[in-house]
């Protein structure tokens, strides 16, 4: 019987490393799922956010026709955001950096736009452009939240694939740590569609 102990202990140790192997990875894959879900969320948020501008640009175009210069640039920032295609399940920094960028910009030529529409108080009484001006502000609401939802979803992943002995596992699976959503400067408070109301 003492000669088989080395071999039952090498056997638990096998088994017992298995099943610790494979219940780490399964949680990283269930923690990789509600990364990849959030973040469709916060893509979904930013494309309403985007559905919204051309009927904003079609009601403001009647009341503001000499503003075709800043009709343009939104819509070229508006071009740029929809071409970014984002993989949820591998988003590396330099893609989440690119679509942070572009969504910046839209953001800008967004708050650009809406005070060119100060201007114009036929346009802000119009009640077609009150209720994008409605829509705009939930939907502003609605990417903050999904942001942050989606940052909150990264910790506990990168504390499981991090933290010891777990993160010899994530090296020998190849699970890396994620980033998260980091807003550049300024862009954190989104468009605030208070600063373009005269009647608040």
């Amino acid at each position: 019987m003492k000669k088989f102990l080395p071999w039952i202990i090498v056997g638990i140790l096998v088994i017992g490393l298995f099943l610790k192997g494979k219940g780490f990875y399964n949680e990283v894959i269930v923690q990789e799922e509600k990364i990849e879900e959030q973040w469709s969320k916060v893509e979904s948020s930013y494309q309403l956010r985007t559905d919204l501008i051309p009927n904003l640009m079609k009601v403001a175009e009647r009341y503001a026709e000499y503003e075709q210069e800043t009709f343009k640039m939104v819509t070229e920032a508006r071009s740029k955001a929809t071409s970014i295609q984002i993989d949820p399940s591998n988003i590396t920094p330099e893609q989440l950096e690119q679509f942070k960028k572009v969504q910046s910009s839209m953001t800008s030529a967004l708050s650009r736009l809406l005070a060119v529409f100060e201007r114009y108080p036929d346009l802000k009484a119009n009640e077609n452009y009150k209720e994008l001006m409605n829509s705009l502000d939930r939907v502003e609401k609605r990417i903050k939240v999904e942001r942050d939802r989606f940052n909150e979803s990264i910790t506990p992943y990168n504390n499981l694939v991090r933290q010891f002995p777990n993160n010899i596992l994530a090296s020998i699976f190849g699970f890396d740590k994620r980033e998260r959503f980091d807003a550049v400067d300024g862009a954190d408070q989104g468009v605030d569609i208070n600063d373009y109301r005269s009647d608040n």
